[in-house]
């Protein structure tokens, strides 16, 4: 294949197994223009343009949004190899978690068919940070003797794996949406970081216990007193913590 041969959008969209519109939809956003047209005004598309394409479908395959890989690929800065390595290591760290993942779905298999309760820990083992566990004593302790202890404990004696993983979904897409706006400049007195803060006491209320607005302010504040609740927002974003304490003191604000 040399620089100058040419592919119609017909062949392309058969060689990198993608729909005609969706060749068309990448042209209109400017994400991947053909370098050439037809005498009939029909799109062409060179090597540089299929580099290009094999490009955009890696980004899309490691999930990121089409405003996003171009706005990497339209970047002055961009670089075709550094790119590709970039992508290589993404590859390879979700290879791994995959393999790992693998291997859980074995280990639960056969825990399942051997009649073997799985630990949580066992459970979530592949699952980074989240520990449903980790602070349990400590809870007992200090809250053990509340309605609040007691009912999350009911509900959660209840839950299954799917639960939990169900769960920290919920967690990890309110955490981008909090990124995004702490990113943005935005206050956290706004309407969307207000919105945001009412998701996560609503979350509370859903999966463990009633969480009235004031309550979720006594927790905003352990947020900020409490350095391991500190360092969880923080390590996303210094300051992140502070800000979602602000937020969710302004939506108790806005209920009352």
């Amino acid at each position: 294949m040399t620089q100058n041969v040419t592919h119609t959008v017909g062949q392309v969209a058969k060689l990198a197994h993608v729909s005609v519109r969706t060749l068309h939809h990448y042209d209109e956003i400017g994400l991947l223009e053909p370098s050439a047209r037809s005498d009939a005004g029909y799109r062409l598309y060179t090597l540089e343009d299929l580099e290009r394409l094999q490009q955009v479908l890696f980004y899309k395959e490691l999930g990121f949004e089409l405003d996003d890989i171009k706005a990497i690929m339209t970047d002055p800065g961009f670089d075709r190899r550094e790119a590709l390595v970039y992508q290589r290591d993404l590859i390879v760290e979700q290879a791994l978690r995959l393999e790992a993942l693998l291997g859980l779905i074995d280990k639960t298999i056969a825990a399942d068919e051997g009649g073997v309760r799985m630990t949580k820990e066992e459970m979530f083992e592949v699952f980074g940070d989240f520990d449903p566990s980790q602070y349990e004593d400590e809870v007992k302790e200090r809250w053990g003797d509340t309605d609040a202890y007691r009912e999350s404990a009911r509900r959660t004696s209840r839950y299954t794996k799917d639960d939990w993983s169900r769960f920290k979904a919920e967690g990890e897409q309110q955490m981008a949406r909090m990124i995004e706006l702490f990113d943005a400049g935005v206050a956290p007195g706004a309407p969307e970081a207000m919105d945001v803060a009412e998701e996560a006491r609503l979350q509370i209320d859903r999966w463990f216990y009633p969480c009235s607005r004031e309550m979720h302010a006594a927790l905003g504040d352990m947020y900020i007193a409490d350095a391991r609740f500190t360092a969880h927002y923080d390590r996303h974003r210094p300051g992140l913590a502070a800000w979602f304490r602000d937020a969710i003191r302004a939506n108790k604000a806005r209920g009352e």
